[in-house]
């Protein structure tokens, strides 16, 4: 085959033509069995299908045949780090960086491995570069964009969505940005434009329709929440929302299966481990405030925020090797009754240092590692695990009011408000054992509301739970300067605001179904 028929298997693969693509591929290796270009297409293949085991092999197969490297360890990296293998995708990815690559599409892919692994300063230059490879791509202005918000470059953010769209005013994702990072008013807003974009994704189906509907009605809600129609804007949130729901095939049995494993896991009689370091674990529901904390205690000069990490409950699943596809699930949960603490402290502290080069004092800011608390606890002795908690109806309406990952299924119960309510249910029983069962100096609770009411007080408690001294940076937390990856990126370089405050109240009538869950848990004053 000549390079033009390979050209012709990427535009077939980047329509989705795989049997075309397959065929093609298979006629060119058995021409020519020691041509690596063919197996690369057959790894593309097999990563865009989920199989990303088949893919490493293909890829590894075409660079040993001679195959274009930085091209090849890009994707590996790409796989590498789909299947949570952090360490070896930033291997691959450096590899691939020092081939000093400069097709766009490359150094793309380069910067998501990197984004993906939380390390967003140091994606952000090979976004960069590929916008200015390929500055007509909408695509890859999208990825800058995301980019430029995580690391706090607020206006850049902006002109690199709005520049996005100019090059296709279709890109739904762009537009849900630009709402993001802009305060909408009656004066300037893109409401018009969204509501546009609604209709004409009304009129060509296609199979991202969901997600697309999602991401629109989402920002539809935004607007209308900026100007003021919080009803409207409740409306449009259940319109995006049942289309995805409509999609998935999920039940709130799985999550409630979760709690009662997580919970058993504080009856566990096991073996403390003996690793002397003291990371700081701050968990809790999402949109409770855990950013927030942890952008206080990051502003401490001897603490190092590392992010929203899976480490703990990767180091976890692979020492039980449970056979779900899942790494959080009941099996491991209750597997964890036979694990090795002290290996699995080990084992989570050498995969962050190995991957992010923390040294000394760092905070994990994964919300979900609350399942986990007590045996993060167990395999790490001196360790801290704090828990945001927040007024119950405004943590199940800023759960319900945020995008999540729509690939994450962990958030699915957020696409319903009666789900979104029994899952705060379950989590406050998950947290009222650990808060009987687990010691004091160790783990603690705190509240979204006390943050705002005393918030020098507050994070004096914090500091000495954590063994620091007070330091005033902490109070100016807004002006640490840190990349924050989550829904808070905007938020939490302003300083502290009390306006989120009993935010459920403008929408109470629309609450109702979860409101009557609540009140039936006990967990709603009088």
């Amino acid at each position: 085959m000549t390079s033009g028929d390979f050209s012709l298997v990427r535009d077939l693969l980047a329509r989705r033509a795989y049997k075309d693509a397959h065929a093609l591929c298979m006629k060119a290796i058995r021409s020519d069995p020691n041509r690596g270009e063919p197996y690369f297409l057959l790894g593309i293949l097999a990563a865009d299908h989920e199989n990303h085991a088949k893919a490493i092999e293909l890829y590894d197969r075409a660079i040993g045949l001679g195959a274009a490297p930085s091209e090849a360890l890009a994707q590996k990296a790409r796989s590498l780090i789909a299947l949570n293998h952090r360490d070896q995708a930033l291997a691959a990815v450096e590899q691939a960086a020092h081939h000093n690559p400069s097709d766009a599409a490359i150094l793309d892919t380069i910067g998501v491995v990197y984004s993906r692994a939380g390390l967003h300063e140091r994606a952000l230059p090979w976004y960069e570069k590929a916008v200015e490879t390929a500055p007509g791509s909408a695509r890859l202005r999208y990825n800058l964009a995301v980019a430029l918000q995580f690391v706090g470059k607020m206006d850049l953010a902006r002109q690199a969505y709005e520049a996005c769209l100019e090059r296709d005013p279709s890109e739904t994702r762009a537009l849900t940005g630009l709402v993001q990072v802009s305060r909408q008013t009656e004066d300037d807003n893109y409401l018009d434009r969204l509501m546009a974009a609604q209709g004409a994704l009304a009129r060509r189906p296609s199979e991202k329709q969901a997600d697309e509907t999602l991401h629109i009605c989402h920002a539809i809600a935004k607007t209308l929440e900026d100007l003021g129609r919080h009803k409207e804007a409740m409306s449009w949130l259940a319109r995006g929302k049942a289309a995805k729901l409509s999609t998935l095939n999920y039940s709130f049995d799985s999550d409630s299966a979760l709690f009662e494993a997580a919970i058993s896991t504080a009856e566990f009689d096991l073996a403390d481990g003996r690793n002397q370091a003291a990371p700081v674990f701050i968990v809790g529901l999402p949109r409770t405030g855990t950013t927030l904390v942890d952008r206080i205690l990051s502003s401490h000069p001897v603490m190092t925020s590392a992010g929203e990490l899976t480490d703990f409950a990767l180091c976890l699943k692979r020492q039980l090797n449970t056979p779900s596809r899942y790494v959080l699930d009941r099996e491991t949960l209750l597997g964890a009754q036979q694990a090795d603490m002290d290996a699995l402290g080990r084992a989570y502290i050498a995969q962050v240092g190995k991957t992010l080069g923390m040294e000394g004092r760092f905070i994990d800011k994964m919300p979900l590692n609350a399942f986990y608390a007590p045996l993060i606890l167990k395999a790490l002795p001196n360790a801290r695990v704090i828990c945001l908690r927040r007024h119950p109806l405004d943590t199940v309406l800023s759960n319900y009011r945020q995008l999540f990952a729509t690939s994450f299924s962990y958030y699915n119960y957020s696409l319903n408000l009666e789900t979104a309510a029994r899952y705060y249910v379950g989590f406050d029983r998950m947290m009222a054992r650990f808060r009987d069962a687990l010691p004091e100096d160790r783990f603690t609770e705190v509240h979204y509301e006390s943050i705002i009411a005393d918030q020098e007080g507050e994070t004096r408690r914090l500091l000495d739970f954590c063994g620091l001294d007070f330091d005033p940076a902490c109070l100016a937390f807004h002006e640490n300067a840190a990349p924050v990856a989550t829904a808070s990126s905007v938020q939490v370089r302003r300083p502290l605001y009390s306006t989120s405050l009993n935010r459920w109240r403008k929408v109470e009538d629309e609450l109702a179904p979860a409101i009557a869950i609540l009140d039936k848990a006990g967990l709603l004053e009088d």
